[in-house]
């Protein structure tokens, strides 16, 4: 089960290939603005060396005082600073690795440093991690370097605040919220104050996001707190631009966090009071109880929803610099955003694969069907307990069941519904919006390659068949995820997948344009930037395959049901 792999059951990592101490620069020393950094050597797939930087601390440890505050910016480090080793991840339950609530850290990646006489100033990628905004890190053992640098850019990891931690959010100054999105800023400005130093082009940083890491990039795009920190954008399986609501605060959730703990909820100073001296580890581990739908205590986290339970806000103004100011559509509707490349798309199957676990839990199933207009907001992530939420329900159930009942004779409807919900549509939104008013070009994409290897295999098959191209599967031939899949070789079938991806997001990342020009490597395909009359996409799959129009029918049922005028205020919504 994807997220029992992913999010929340994690194991322990195969150690990554490192050359020996005594190799004469087996651990290279950087100057850089803010300091010295000894880092490390691991090799590519072609064994040529990566300089490795990790484990380095971008900002101040949010503890104690610190703790549901925005990040402090480390200015300068003392000696060398010793970045040969991974450092922690933040904390969230069932992870194996290394957690602490020190966190905020980076790693940096090259093939190629400045020697004294050249620098290559290569293109910079910045990697958001995915998780809900409640899991995942960036240790190499999850985001291993060694497929992206087979190509010739500077590759940047990074950690930000996870869960309560770092998006608890009371709608007064007590928890304004952000601040997990506040530490990809601080590490963004880290990069453009020092990535020169790693051979890097501070003028040509890409923010690459996945998931809950593409919602930040969206929001990134329309924050002004991120101007001049990126030139480049990728956008890959969800966007804060869909069906996903963007409220003022999170109260309830917070209050519901706060009660695990036996902490008050009547005062909102209190209860930020007693949260902030509970132990960050018991805070992280306590995430699987504030799911409304699918916790057991013996942890087996099977269909939990809302797979989005912590999110971006609004921020009021305190006073404070403001990561988000207005609802980002509105934002984008009214041309407040920065104008960039866009790089954008979706697995072929992405959470369809819930289908199955769904349709074989009768008591998940019972609860959705039971009451279709109160769960159907929950499992498919969007407004709830209004007349519009209700006319919603009742026309995403017309379009995709009709008066069919929801069984097995009606899997593939419910897997396109869940497709569409928890990601397809919000991307799709994304695209249109910002190919209507962004002045540089949109790129859009299907990832459909089917391998052998795969977040979610069907139920029965001991691992050896998959259902399709689901979320993160793409994320399989961009990085080395050492803790569930074998390290690609060249002679291996996926090799090919690995040059193509990283080919095209490194040429997006240098030229913005995934496909400068054509070539064998990348199957002479030419791939046309998107626009609202032609909606061209490229389907990335054995072959590259240019096409249009994608899931134009099921998007225009949802764009019928959550209009782009709904979008004119931000409601006082808490959930």
């Amino acid at each position: 089960m994807m997220f029992a792999a992913i999010f929340l059951l994690a194991f322990l990592g195969l150690s990554q290939t490192v050359l020996a101490e005594d190799s004469p620069s087996s651990n290279p020393i950087v100057s850089a603005k803010f300091g010295k950094f000894q880092g490390a050597l691991l090799q590519n797939s072609f064994g040529k060396p990566i300089y490795s930087f990790r484990g380095i601390r971008y900002a101040q440890a949010p503890i104690k005082e610190l703790r549901f505050q925005p990040p402090v910016p480390v200015k300068k480090y003392e000696g060398v600073y010793d970045a040969k080793n991974d450092g922690p991840a933040c904390p969230q339950p069932g992870l194996q690795d290394p957690i602490s609530e020190d966190c905020l850290i980076l790693n940096v990646y090259t093939t190629k440093l400045p020697d004294g006489k050249e620098n290559p100033k290569r293109p910079v990628i910045i990697h958001l991690h995915a998780g809900g905004f409640y899991s995942v890190n960036s240790r190499s053992n999850w985001a291993g370097p060694q497929y992206f640098m087979n190509q010739d850019i500077v590759l940047v990891t990074l950690n930000y605040r996870l869960g309560a931690l770092g998006f608890l959010s009371t709608g007064d100054k007590e928890a304004i919220g952000n601040n997990g999105l506040k530490d990809q800023v601080v590490a963004m400005r880290w990069v453009k104050e020092n990535i020169e130093a790693f051979g890097g082009d501070p003028n040509s940083v890409t923010i690459f996001g996945y998931s809950a890491g593409a919602m930040s990039v969206t929001l990134h795009l329309v924050s002004p707190m991120s101007k001049g920190l990126f030139h480049k954008a990728i956008i890959s399986s969800s966007s804060s631009l869909g069906n996903f609501p963007v409220g003022r605060h999170q109260l309830d959730v917070s209050k519901r966090q706060a009660k695990l703990f036996k902490c008050p909820v009547d005062s909102t100073a209190d209860m930020v009071k007693c949260l902030r001296e509970k132990p960050a580890k018991e805070i992280g581990d306590s995430l699987p109880k504030l799911f409304e739908i699918g916790y057991d205590s013996d942890l087996l986290w099977k269909l939990v929803e809302p797979v989005l339970l912590w999110k971006p806000v609004v921020e009021p103004d305190f006073g404070q610099e403001r990561f988000l100011t207005d609802h980002p559509i509105k934002l984008i509707q009214e041309g407040k955003f920065h104008n960039v490349p866009v790089l954008a798309g979706i697995t072929a199957e992405e959470f369809g694969f819930k289908s199955i676990d769904l349709l074989q839990n009768p008591g998940h199933l019972q609860t959705l069907t039971s009451d279709w207009e109160k769960y159907a907001p929950i499992f498919f992530l969007y407004e709830r307990d209004t007349d519009r939420s209700k006319t919603i329900s009742k026309g995403l159930k017309s379009f995709y069941f009709g008066n069919k009942k929801i069984d097995n004779s009606t899997q593939k409807e419910l897997s396109d519904l869940y497709n569409e919900a928890q990601s397809g549509f919000a991307v799709n939104r994304a695209v249109k919006l910002l190919a209507a008013k962004n002045k540089q070009s949109v790129f859009y994409y299907r990832f459909s390659y089917k391998g052998k290897y795969s977040h979610y295999y069907l139920p029965g098959t001991n691992n050896t068949e998959t259902y399709g191209a689901v979320h993160h599967d793409d994320l399989i031939y961009l990085f080395y995820v050492s803790t569930l899949f074998p390290q690609f070789q060249k002679t291996d079938k996926e090799f090919r997948t690995v040059t193509k991806i990283t080919t095209m997001w490194s040429n997006f990342a240098r030229t913005g344009k995934p496909i400068p020009e054509t070539c064998g490597r990348l199957d002479h395909a030419e791939w046309e930037p998107y626009n609202l009359k032609t909606q061209k996409y490229m389907d990335i799959g054995e072959v590259l395959k240019p096409s249009e129009k994608l899931y134009e029918n099921r998007y225009a049922e949802w764009e019928k049901l959550l209009p782009l005028s709904i979008y004119q205020k931000v409601d006082d919504i808490s959930y």
